[in-house]
């Protein structure tokens, strides 16, 4: 069985075996169905930009609930073993705190600043956006699991008629350490389409345990 991926574990994955560091690169189409997914390498690092858009079948309200609970990624997606807001922030951001447990290679860990630049209205109109950077150094790094400094990256998400939503998810991580070639295609196609179908399977599932009488 094909597991799905996270937000968190797929922006690792995506880019675990990025090559060195290349002059900047026109954007590749690396998949167009079901979703559009388009990578390019980011110059003087180990790292791609990569951008993803589609559609999900869930409302962009619950899409948004889901976004934004940090504290419950560790439930529901996998080879995130820990995920915890650390503090919230004056300006309304809060500074996060994630670990992957992945296969093959070491753990790693990262320590974000995320900003919520708008969100939907009650009635479900407008736009939910967020963004995020690094902050590798807020915390003492652990033991055993590598530290991320460079990852950063938004959500989009605006409504589509009923129970529909579209998205789009753009990001660049480093992943630090030496990782293995064959992790690439996986990341890049196969691993946002796992991390969407997760994102909009826990979209629904929020959406009936909201309509469940309490």
């Amino acid at each position: 069985m094909r597991m799905p991926w996270s937000p968190g574990a797929i922006a690792v994955a995506l880019v675990l075996s990025a090559g060195l560091s290349r002059a900047e690169e026109a954007w590749e189409t690396v998949a167009e169905k079901p979703y559009l997914v388009k990578v390019r390498s980011r110059p003087g690092t180990g790292a791609k930009d990569v951008w993803a858009e589609g559609e999900l079948a869930a409302s962009a309200a619950d899409v948004q609930a889901v976004l934004t609970d940090v504290d419950a990624y560790r439930l529901w997606m996998p080879y995130v073993k820990e995920s915890r807001t650390l503090k919230e922030l004056p300006d309304g951001a809060r500074l996060t705190y994630t670990r992957l447990d992945l296969p093959v290679v070491s753990s790693r860990d990262y320590v974000s600043h995320v900003v919520q630049d708008s969100k939907l209205a009650e009635d479900g109109t407008g736009v939910f956006a967020q963004h995020w950077r690094a902050e590798p150094d807020a915390i003492p790094q652990r033991r055993d699991t590598v530290r991320l400094r460079l990852n950063e990256g938004s959500w989009h998400v605006e409504p589509r008629g009923e129970g529909k939503a579209r998205v789009v998810y753009r990001f660049t991580v480093d992943p630090a350490g030496s990782i293995p070639g064959f992790l690439a295609n996986m990341g890049q196609k196969d691993g946002v389409v796992d991390t969407f179908r997760a994102v909009e399977k826990r979209a629904r599932q929020h959406a009936e345990a909201r309509r469940k009488p309490k």
